[in-house]
């Protein structure tokens, strides 16, 4: 089979009602590596690079409750940061770039999906809104 390793994939595809930061950026443990009370973070197979990981809420209305949080997981250097709370939403939303999908078997003999991704930020119609509000601003005064 010429699929091999991680599928890209894109943002709209995985989330097409969007996603929301439900939990904190945390580095993932590497259990080959970790020992006793030492702890080793994980390294992506492919690039090397540290894996983070954080849970988001999937917003699609037709997602069981059980199934609506999910971990992703992001390839960074350094640890990295959520974008800022928006005032009146009880979650902060979130996009993603970079994202490929990985199918497995999980513990249950169920097909899943660990997702990876290269960068965090906000929403994009968010930030274009934000831009068009703060240009709005400056033309009124």
């Amino acid at each position: 089979m010429a699929i091999q390793g991680p599928i890209a994939i894109g943002f709209d595809q995985v989330f097409p009602h969007g996603c929301y930061v439900v939990g904190e950026v945390e580095p993932v443990k590497d259990f080959d590596a970790s020992t006793g009370g030492r702890f080793v973070q994980a390294r992506d197979k492919l690039t090397g690079e540290p894996v983070w990981q954080i849970a988001v809420m999937d917003a699609d209305p037709t997602v069981k409750a059980a199934q609506k949080t999910v971990a992703v997981k992001i390839l960074a250097p350094v640890q990295p940061v959520p974008p800022q709370s928006m005032p009146g939403l009880p979650f902060t939303p979130v996009e993603f770039t970079g994202m490929s999908v990985t199918p497995y078997v999980n513990g249950n003999g169920r097909l899943a999906y660990s997702i990876k991704v290269r960068e965090m930020h906000a929403p994009r119609q968010l930030n274009q809104s934000a831009q068009s509000k703060a240009s709005a601003g400056k033309d009124a005064a």
